[in-house]
């Protein structure tokens, strides 16, 4: 396991290695009963003091999250309160763990963080009741019985010619000049940015995103040997300045941003950021990724020119899911580049998965092929509007004071923040004890990490769910706020 430390962070090394423990426990990658290293060799493999060491684990002891066994060790606290059992052999040595490289503990505590909650705000997809289900399984059912050859076919590696004609004329729409060669189609959005870094990192070399990000962006950048730099972000999207002034230093192979309604934030980037973004990029010989999660789900006004539109060098890849607006089951979405990068990208694609299933393509194709997607797309930013309007509306009423939030413009996702000192990962395990979950900010975070956010998405529940949800989940806020009052004055942890 790979423990990371900020030196240079406002946060306690204390702090950021009892986070570090509790991630992992929680998520199970440390069963109950695992025995730890000891407090010495935790100091000698982080570089700390012992001092430091032993406050993070009574802190860890204090979230009765480990327990401490005279003569024997320090042990995950084993669940449901059930006396401790011998240590297996095999758990011995428990300073392994450190040796292992671990780069998906934002993936496991998003996975944690979805357990068991029957109110979502957790996951940022549509809603069941909005999705085109029927019109998906009319189109399957008449595909297996006029095709049923289609079930035992391979599609192209760069994806289903028809389908990518059809994404090529949607594209044209959305003010993108491509052709069908220019896209490759792919199995969701993530494994775009996965291709993205099989093919041009490698250990070493600098990955510019912004902060807050993407969870799995961070996990898959890491995964190559990347290292992760952090750019700052406003109601404007992404601090040109800040960026800028981190090229003294960095030189980076690939700026990863989300210009549009960004997850987590609901940020946009506007017009004169993004063209001096592309500038920018044409002088370091950087690659621009830009990820569309949900750009078409806009409330007011249509958001500014996606970046692609603007790309006049040929360095931008611009990926689309399309699961979310869709169909999460068709895990399907799409990449466009220019040649030279487009070639590398299906080379690994071949890698991956020899192409995407050529019936989840055929499915989608009609309502490509037809107006009908624009008439989704119409009555999604309608609910989905109405659903942002009473999450707002309800916060208003009950958030207790110290709670802020930022009108989302479009996507799926609110921002909140509580006021510095607060852990919303303590909180998500209280707001559990109610059914609700909700992604905590740290896990958005590549470097510098803030404990007192959360990523609330209100498009994966129903407007009920959203009033109980939220009339709770304030009431839960309020008391854990109020408690962290009370220890105001008291001797502080660190």
């Amino acid at each position: 396991m790979k423990i990371e430390i900020n030196r240079s962070s406002h946060v306690p090394l204390a702090q950021q290695i009892y986070q570090s423990f509790t991630d992992r426990i929680l998520s199970g990658y440390f069963p109950s009963g695992t025995r730890l290293p000891s407090v010495r060799q935790l100091a000698k493999t982080l570089q700390v003091s012992p001092v430091t060491v032993m406050q993070a684990l009574d802190l860890l002891e204090k979230q009765q999250l480990i327990e401490r066994i005279q003569g024997k060790g320090i042990f995950v606290a084993v669940k449901n309160n059930v006396e401790t059992e011998e240590p297996e052999e095999e758990r011995e040595d428990g300073s392994l763990f450190l040796q292992i490289p671990d780069y998906l503990h934002r993936t496991q505590q998003m996975y944690y963080n979805q357990v068991l909650a029957q109110i979502n705000f957790s996951s940022p997809i549509v809603h069941p009741d909005l999705l085109p289900t029927e019109i998906l399984a009319q189109s399957i059912s008449q595909l297996v019985q006029k095709e049923p050859e289609i079930l035992a076919q391979y599609g192209e590696i760069q994806g289903d010619i028809e389908l990518r004609q059809a994404l090529a004329h949607y594209l044209m729409n959305e003010g993108i000049k491509v052709s069908p060669q220019d896209i490759l189609v792919t199995n969701g959005s993530q494994q775009g940015i996965d291709l993205v870094a099989r093919c041009f990192l490698g250990p070493g070399d600098i990955v510019f995103t912004e902060e807050p990000t993407y969870t799995a962006a961070i996990d898959i950048f890491r995964s190559r040997g990347a290292t992760v730099i952090a750019v700052p972000v406003d109601q404007e999207g992404m601090r040109i300045d800040k960026l800028t002034a981190l090229l003294d230093t960095y030189t980076p192979k690939l700026i990863y941003t989300m210009p549009t309604f960004q997850n987590p934030t609901g940020y946009v980037m506007n017009q004169k950021r993004r063209r001096e973004l592309i500038d920018l990029t044409r002088h370091i010989n950087c690659l621009i990724l830009e990820d569309d999660p949900w750009s078409e789900i806009f409330f007011d006004q249509s958001p500014p020119l996606h970046l692609k539109a603007m790309d006049r060098y040929g360095n931008v890849i611009y990926l689309k899911g399309l699961s979310k607006i869709l169909s999460p089951g068709c895990r399907i979405g799409f990449m466009v580049a220019s040649d030279m990068i487009l070639n590398r990208l299906i080379a690994a694609k071949t890698n991956a998965d020899m192409g995407n299933p050529l019936l989840n393509q055929k499915v989608i194709l009609p309502i490509f092929q037809s107006q009908w997607i624009r008439r989704l797309l119409k009555e999604l930013r309608e609910s989905l509007k109405q659903k942002r309007n009473l999450t707002l509306q309800l916060l208003k009423e009950y958030a207790p004071p110290g709670m802020s939030w930022l009108t989302p413009k479009g996507g799926f996702n609110i921002w909140i923040t509580l006021p510095k000192g607060a852990n919303t990962i303590e909180l998500l395990s209280m707001c559990k004890q109610k059914n609700i979950s909700f992604l905590p900010g740290s896990a958005c975070f590549p470097s510098d990490i803030e404990w007192n956010h959360l990523r609330l998405s209100f498009s994966n529940v129903d407007e009920e769910e959203i009033t109980l949800g939220i009339k709770e989940m304030c009431m839960v806020i309020g008391k854990y706020l109020s408690s962290l009052d009370r220890q105001k004055g008291q001797t502080p942890l660190f």
